[in-house]
């Protein structure tokens, strides 16, 4: 057996003075983790485990030797022989301290390699049969192993001046080393090599074969040094002296690393990939976007590109990609909702139900762009966001009015300092669907200068077959709209570029009849005044002739804007009265005889049929943006020289419309009774008053023409007849539009017969049933048949008042 006084270590030379020692076959075992100790090595071991601290004071009472092995797995906290590589080095234990926390520290020294024949656990503590290996001589004056030992010798000194943490100590004993199982033991210990590297070089018996594992371990060290010291070196090279302060910042960045604070961009760019990912953003967007944060990564935090890139990632990142909502297919449902928001309007309500019902049917149909085109205030813009209400749809209106840049719609340039994508992804970010319905307000008022043009950027998005492809110019990348349903309004198409209106389906909305805008007040606008004014519908009750009188004394309008702030102005007295009486207050209804008192004297000025027959004066019809209207012409005849002359401020087609009724008046006079001489010594002036207001379009043709022969015939035109027609030189009567709104207007009016070209007839099937009763039609084809209708025919004793 040994006495551990006989030994002597002289590290410096590296060499161990080694006695003629026997080692038991059988011996205390300590599994180790993490490490592997080759013989002649020196290191302190920290004990924990039970077992091991058993077998430590076992070794300590015996022989002091040990046989450390390492474990395969770090984890198993109890090994079976399974769990151990099967070489292990017999230690002899030079010191033992005990801790305070119950540890001990032991100082081993390697002494043999040795194979493990048994282990044994069944005591207190590991045993090992084992079978000690002798380590052969390696063979003298080989030119393998000199080169071998030089290299590694040269290996080793070069991992260490490429930054590998081994001490001059060491180096110097290696420098000094000539025996190559000793040098490769030596070497290897100092690499830092995986457990499994580690063990694959204890396993090698024979000296030559261990030194030349080593040294292919070594080479490895010694490419992964070199890569890393380049990266280091480039890394250098890349921060010059005017970038100190970003290479500060990334020393603090890696200190914060270490310390485990992590870094704020680091957090940031994280935050925005996991966003982009999160996004589901087609492939090309996708990509598009990680290449962008990539180059925000590499930026410096301060430069000022870095402030444009946050705003576009944000932007793209919350932009719905695949976020929609689920369509209501039920068309009963959908039906009751536009009931329930909007009374009559039939024709709009049957198309929207319509489209609903082709999506029932297929998934994703390319519908048609839907236009509504009326006069203000008839419930445009209102009607869209019932749609969108019925459909399940989130809604966003975009007012074009005055918009004259085309970038509005396809976005600035990221390039441009305060750049920002158009209205339409502007829309859909804040819709937060890929689906929502847009309604394109007051698409008629579009501008165009030299920013460009809106309406021809318009044409992509509006277009089913293209706007799958859209391009804003901030994103630089492609958004489908196929799924976006979009509405457009309009008081008039006239303005509308003829490629933009050949996209959309026109749906007309005229004005409503006095029957339905006293339906929808009664229904929509006295509850929503009421409720907005702080009163309770008890408090506040209409007679429905006092709304008639509402109508009729103080608004002029298609639509109904007027006539609820009419109610509004009633609403605030009675909320003034019941702030002011407070617990006395009582309930008032309003009534035909209480308007006045409310709403004082009607500022509108109604124009009503003529009170008698006449002869030169003429109703005549006229559409407007607000709606129709009913306009008086007068016609006079004066000395002169057969000349024509027109006042009124008149547009240049009814000037032409008035010169064709004169010049088929002078080839006619004998059919229709004109003088001859008249038309020689009279001047004949044709005057429509409101002449501050200007006038134009064909449809007054039939107008001016009876008033024309009326004066010169001397014939009466009834006080009960408007009309509405274009003439021709030949005297047909050519059809106009605009007739539901003129129809209107003559009801209102209290007109009974009216005169229509025969094409018009068709547009009688949209009118309501209560103008149907109320007027009474006369279709012509011809100016003779208007004529004959207009004109008072003489009875005996009956006269007419001259013009």
């Amino acid at each position: 057996m040994v006495d551990i006084e006989d030994f002597s270590i002289s590290v410096a030379e590296g060499e161990m003075i080694e006695p003629m020692m026997q080692i038991p076959s059988v011996l205390p075992t300590l599994p180790l983790r993490d490490i592997v100790i080759y013989p002649f090595m020196i290191v302190p071991l920290f004990v924990s485990r039970d077992k091991s601290i058993k077998a430590v004071e076992t070794a300590l009472k015996e022989n002091r030797m040990i046989v450390l092995v390492s474990q395969k797995d770090v984890n198993v906290e109890d090994p079976e022989q399974g769990d151990l590589y099967e070489t292990g080095t017999v230690a002899i234990i030079m010191r033992m301290l005990k801790l305070p926390d119950g540890r001990i520290r032991i100082l081993i020294q390697g002494l043999s390699r040795t194979r493990i024949d048994a282990i044994s656990s069944g005591q207190d503590y590991v045993t090992s049969t084992i079978t000690p290996i002798s380590e052969p001589l390696s063979p003298d004056n080989s030119l393998e192993v000199e080169a071998l030992v030089r290299n590694v010798r040269g290996s080793m000194e070069r991992a260490a001046s490429l930054g590998k943490n081994i001490s001059p100590e060491v180096l110097a004993i290696i420098a000094n080393l000539d025996d190559a199982g000793r040098l490769a033991d030596l070497s290897a210990s100092n690499l830092e090599l995986k457990v499994e590297d580690a063990q694959s070089v204890l396993d090698i018996h024979e000296p030559v074969f261990r030194l030349r594992k080593v040294n292919d371990l070594l080479s490895k060290e010694i490419e992964v040094l070199t890569v890393q010291q380049e990266i280091n070196t480039q890394a250098r090279a890349d921060i010059d002296r005017s970038q100190r302060e970003y290479f500060l910042r990334q020393q603090l960045k890696a200190i914060q690393g270490e310390l485990g604070e992590g870094s704020e961009l680091y957090e940031e760019i994280e935050q925005y990939r996991d966003k982009i990912l999160k996004a589901k953003m087609p492939e090309n967007a996708e990509e598009e976007a990680l290449r962008q944060l990539k180059k925000l990564e590499r930026m410096h935090p301060d430069a000022a590109e870095t402030g444009t890139l946050r705003n576009w990632l944000d932007i793209m990142t919350e932009l719905p990609w695949s976020k929609q909502s689920k369509d209501n297919l039920d068309l009963k449902k959908a039906e009751k909702i536009l009931n329930e928001d909007h009374f009559g309007l039939e024709r709009v309500k049957e198309r929207i139900i319509e489209a609903l019902a082709v999506r029932k049917l297929i998934e994703k149909p390319k519908g048609s762009i839907l236009c509504l085109v009326g006069p203000p205030g008839v419930g445009k813009t209102s009607l869209g966001r019932s749609v969108a209400r019925a459909l399940n749809r989130k809604f966003v209106r975009l007012s074009l009015g005055g918009v004259h840049d085309e970038a509005e719609i396809r976005g600035h340039r990221r390039t441009y300092v305060g750049a920002m994508p158009g209205r339409i992804i502007q829309a859909i970010a804040q819709a937060e669907t890929q689906n929502p319905l847009i309604m394109l307000d007051e698409i008629d008022k579009v501008g165009a200068d030299f920013r460009g043009d809106p309406s021809s950027a318009l044409l992509e998005v509006l277009d089913p077959e293209q706007n799958s492809t859209f391009r804003d110019n901030y994103l630089g990348v492609v958004f489908d709209l196929s799924n976006v349903m979009f509405m457009t309004t309009a008081n008039v198409l006239d303005t509308i570029q003829p490629a933009l209106r050949d996209r959309m389906e026109i749906i007309w909305l005229s004005g409503y009849t006095e029957e339905e805008k006293v339906e929808i007040a009664r229904r929509h606008l006295i509850p929503k005044q009421i409720e907005e004014n702080g009163l309770k519908r008890s408090e506040l009750k209409f007679d429905r002739k006092a709304i008639v009188r509402v109508i009729s004394e103080y608004t002029q309008e298609a639509g109904l804007r007027q006539l609820e702030r009419e109610i509004g102005k009633i609403a605030r007295k009675i909320a003034r009265k019941k702030a002011e009486l407070g617990a006395s207050f009582v309930p008032e209804k309003v009534t035909v005889d209480t308007v006045k008192d409310y709403l004082r004297v009607s500022r509108i000025f109604t124009e009503g049929a003529l009170k008698k027959n006449q002869i030169g004066t003429v109703t005549g019809l006229a559409w407007t943006a607000v709606g129709g209207d009913i306009l008086f012409i007068e016609a006079l005849k004066t000395r002169g020289k057969g000349k024509l002359m027109l006042t009124g401020q008149l547009g240049d087609v009814m000037q032409e419309s008035a010169q064709a009724a004169f010049s088929f008046a002078k080839a006619r006079s004998k059919e229709l009774g004109i003088d001859e001489q008249i038309l020689d010594n009279f001047d004949i002036h044709i005057h429509l008053p409101e002449g501050a207001i200007p006038k134009d379009g064909p449809s007054a043709g039939i107008t001016m023409a009876t008033a024309l022969v009326s004066v010169l015939a001397q014939k009466a035109v009834r006080k009960d007849v408007a009309m509405t027609g274009e003439i021709t030189l030949r005297g047909n009567v050519l059809p106009v539009g605009g007739v539901k709104e003129k129809l209107l207007a003559a009801r209102r009016a209290k007109i009974k017969t009216v005169i229509l070209p025969a094409a018009n007839v068709r547009d009688l099937e949209d009118l309501p049933k209560e103008v149907l009763n109320d007027l009474k039609f006369v279709f012509v084809d011809t100016v003779l048949e208007v004529f004959n209708a207009a004109f008072v025919h003489a009875k005996a004793g009956s006269k007419a008042a001259a013009g």
